[in-house]
């Protein structure tokens, strides 16, 4: 459990925390009433970053409970493998940076299912069709 606590609160593992925390009080926020899953909508722009078709809000919470999760669970399994010492220190930006990379690639394909889930929402663009102004 301490190894645990200290991957969650570590330097890299406290941005994801931290960003964990925000979504969990945005989503106590939605189900008493007090924001709207889409109030994000008009901010930004998933479609580059491959998650269209679903809420903003959504899709940011996919991607930051997935890189919570690996994050902390990889820095805990780093630890576990090599123990404390200068190698755990210098891999775990490494072990970071492949969760966020890895997150990132599994809300890609969790957020195509679950575009049904939110019809009014503009669907993922099918690869080869491109807009044509003519």
């Amino acid at each position: 459990m301490r190894m645990f606590l200290e991957a969650a609160s570590g330097l890299l593992g406290l941005l994801f925390t931290a960003t964990l925390v925000v979504v969990v009080c945005f989503w106590l926020l939605v189900a008493v009433g007090a924001a709207a899953v889409d109030s994000f909508d008009t901010d930004a722009d998933l479609h580059a970053w491959g998650m269209d078709g679903v809420p903003v809000a959504v899709a940011v919470s996919l991607l930051t409970v997935l890189a919570w999760l690996l994050g902390v669970g990889g820095t805990v399994l780093l630890v576990g493998l090599i123990g404390e010492g200068t190698a755990s220190g210098l891999l775990r930006p490494v072990v970071s940076a492949c969760a966020l990379f890895v997150a990132w690639r599994l809300t890609r394909r969790l957020v195509r299912p679950l575009h049904r889930l939110f019809p009014d929402e503009p669907g993922p663009a099918r690869p080869g069709v491109h807009d044509r102004a003519t």
